[in-house]
């Protein structure tokens, strides 16, 4: 088996297309860019290909995976080059590696670093966001509430994100502007979504919009 790992970027308009379209997306490039991508058998045959983790609509990335199977090999550099030619503005392949891993890269995906950007609601400084933040991560439980439908029933029930919660840190403060760093868990054994976090903050007393911010994952780690 032949198995390209790929690493691209997510930008620009391309934050507002979702996963499932963005499969369709490079299904098209692989043909266009005429990749021997390798097959499923049977009556609706699919090309082999699957990402490290799904991306938040409007969310940017630096660094999104993929793995693919090819049925023959071809030069990563040369795939790089083929792939950005025919890809839109706003993914851009940044690398591909040969790789033996048969690991799927859903269960090697542990954690995921990310900016997130805030428009600050209230007059309020540097060291009081730095103190709400500190007091934050100090906690030994953060509970949030989770709503689900079952049974055409709504049904509510309060989770406890601190251990899914690694790291976080003000990195910028101008204006009304703030932006945070924050390491996150992620992938098939627990995940945080950023957006979880920022209704969080907002119940620590951090008065932001909750609606008009900007996500950006800067790394995937394993």
């Amino acid at each position: 088996m032949l198995k390209l790992r790929i690493k691209f970027k997510k930008h620009l308009l391309m934050k507002y297309i979702s996963h499932l379209d963005l499969m369709r997306l490079f299904q098209r490039a692989f043909r266009r860019a005429s990749i021997p991508i390798e097959y499923s058998e049977g009556y609706n045959p699919k090309p082999k290909f699957s990402f490290a983790t799904a991306l938040a609509l409007g969310t940017t990335s630096e660094a999104e995976y993929m793995d693919l199977e090819l049925k023959e090999k071809i030069n990563s550099n040369e795939f790089i080059e083929k792939m950005n030619n025919v890809l839109p503005q706003g993914i851009e392949i940044l690398e591909a590696n040969y790789t033996d891993d048969k690991s799927s890269l859903m269960s090697l995906v542990k954690s995921s670093t990310y900016t997130i950007e805030l428009e600050l609601l209230e007059n309020i400084n540097e060291n009081d966001v730095k103190d709400i933040i500190d007091n934050f991560i100090e906690k030994d439980e953060i509970y949030i509430t989770k709503s689900k439908k079952k049974k055409g029933r709504t049904i509510k029930r309060d989770i406890d994100i601190r251990s899914n919660i690694y790291e976080l840190s003000l990195v910028s403060f101008e204006g009304n502007k703030i932006v945070l760093k924050t390491l996150l868990q992620t992938g098939s054994s627990g995940n945080l979504k950023p957006e979880l976090l920022i209704d969080s903050l907002i119940n620590e007393g951090l008065m932001v919009n909750s609606s008009d911010y900007k996500i950006h994952r800067v790394e995937l780690f394993t």
